[in-house]
């Protein structure tokens, strides 16, 4: 019994200090009461309110931000886009609106009338070999709308799906993948995008999957195999027409780790040559791919009539 006029003492203190405490956080300044073992902090702009255990202003809300504008230019590739603010970045518009393949940021842009919205995909170079070449300045891309494309080495469909982007409702991309995990997430993203087909299979056999398959305008392969240059004009025999384009991207070290890149790089494409491409373009991926390359070559071209 001795003791409780004490806790009503102190809890009558306590109290007593409450006005105190508003009065210091009115002034905009930065508050700290004590209470209860409680603590609170807050910086104010106006009147500061005290709750409870915990003696805190409240905030003044700052303006909500516009945001910075997104501006949205086509690339001078087709198909692709160049997000123009803080930092640019490649883009894709999104065939699926509202849906993220890998975890990507999405931005939206008003069309040119302000009637609809449209949503675009930013595209990683440092996760995609093919977005590292448009990046890296690759001077023709056969990949466009309405392409038909063979993509070796689908993997999880993360540059599939850009891919998915770019040549639109009126293209159609055939994904192979020899892994069936990945094949499995290939298969996912494929659902809700009516241009992919998925194919687990292993694309040294093309003959596999020859049935489902029709004729193509463009291979990409990123199969990361030693034979990967007998693999591609494999399936260019099956299924490439002639004129059609080849893009391989070529990792040094899968092919021969023992020789300088530079050397793999030449000898994948006199591989290429002998098997009837004509290379075009070879670039390196630096410095989003260590020791890649992204050769361009025509299949079968047609020899120029001379007059």
């Amino acid at each position: 019994f001795g003791s409780s006029p004490k806790k009503s003492a102190s809890k009558a203190l306590v109290v007593r200090s409450r006005p105190n405490i508003e009065s210091k956080m009115g002034k905009g300044g930065k508050g700290k009461g004590k209470d209860g073992g409680g603590k609170g902090k807050g910086k104010v702009k106006g009147k500061g309110k005290a709750k409870g255990g915990k003696a805190g202003g409240k905030g003044g809300k700052g303006k909500k931000g516009g945001g910075n504008k997104v501006v949205i230019e086509p690339h001078r590739h087709e198909g692709v886009f160049v997000s123009k603010g803080k930092d640019d970045s490649l883009v894709t518009k999104n065939m699926v609106p509202g849906e993220s393949v890998y975890g990507e940021k999405r931005l939206v842009a008003e069309s040119e009338d302000k009637e609809q919205k449209i949503e675009y995909r930013v595209w990683n170079p440092f996760r995609s070999k093919l977005g590292a070449g448009i990046v890296g300045g690759i001077g023709a891309m056969p990949i466009k709308p309405g392409s038909k494309v063979l993509y070796l080495g689908g993997a999880s469909g993360t540059t599939v799906s850009h891919v998915s982007d770019m040549i639109g409702p009126e293209g159609v991309v055939y994904a192979v993948e020899f892994s069936h995990r990945s094949g499995r997430d290939l298969t996912n993203m494929a659902k809700r995008r009516a241009n992919v087909v998925p194919i687990v299979e292993d694309a040294r056999q093309p003959q596999r999957y020859r049935m489902l398959i029709g004729m193509v305008d463009v291979i990409f392969s990123d199969v990361a195999q030693p034979d990967q240059a007998r693999i591609v004009t494999h399936n260019a025999s099956y299924f490439l027409k002639n004129n059609g384009s080849i893009l391989i991207s070529i990792k040094a070290s899968c092919v021969d780790s023992t020789a300088s890149p530079e050397a793999v790089f030449a000898s994948e494409v006199d591989k290429l040559r002998k098997d009837g491409c004509k290379p075009k373009e070879q670039l390196t991926l630096e410095p989003y791919h260590r020791d890649h390359a992204l050769v361009l070559a025509v299949y079968r071209a047609s020899k120029k009539k001379k007059e």
